[in-house]
């Protein structure tokens, strides 16, 4: 457990995937980072035995500023944040979290509260009305609050992670998510 306050954690720098520097991405991770299909669909084809949805915490917080800047929200207002691990026989793969605004919670987008243990991409991606926003990559280093809560309980702890995220339009409300990939995913061999 760091003992880091959230003031001094460092923020994650997020960029356009067109201005990433392909030579600092791990050959594992790059195919991973720029896919713009279903992440969810390819990590059930990838898992040979049992693919799983583990809810970690789910409730309404306050996004960091740059998830609230990505959103168009005010800074200090609440969402619904989720976070989840996507796991391949017990072993965790991506840590993924969801920014929700409470003004995309209405209408027919409300039943995106109600998920459980169903993988979110599953909802997106089967969704008609879905839109994406551009995919951005990022650096994820040890420093920040995201790299802690993606690597709680993890066993490797890498010097830097990588990550991306895009927001979702559904019905034209938006949504963010942010999928950061695991040492456990990186270690198994991909096909």
């Amino acid at each position: 457990m760091s003992h880091k306050t959230p003031s001094t954690l460092s923020q994650v720098i997020w960029k356009p995937y067109s201005r990433l520097n392909y030579k600092a991405v791990p050959l594992s991770t790059l195919s991973w980072l720029l896919d713009a299909t279903s992440l969810t669909q390819r990590l059930v084809a990838r898992c040979p035995g049992q693919f799983q949805v583990q809810v970690l915490d789910e409730g309404w917080a306050r996004p960091s500023l740059n998830e609230s800047r990505a959103l168009g929200m005010k800074p200090g207002t609440v969402a619904r944040i989720r976070q989840v691990r996507l796991l391949c026989d017990g072993v965790p793969w991506v840590f993924a979290r969801t920014i929700i605004p409470y003004s995309t919670l209405k209408g027919p987008v409300r039943r995106l509260h109600l998920l459980g243990s169903k993988p979110l991409g599953a909802v997106l991606f089967a969704d008609t009305s879905m839109r994406r926003g551009e995919l951005e990559i990022a650096a994820i280093g040890k420093g920040s609050a995201l790299y802690q809560d993606a690597m709680r309980a993890q066993r490797s702890k890498p010097a830097t992670i990588w990550g991306r995220r895009s927001v979702f339009y559904l019905s034209g409300k938006p949504l963010l998510v942010n999928e950061i990939f695991l040492p456990g995913l990186s270690s198994r061999k991909q096909a």
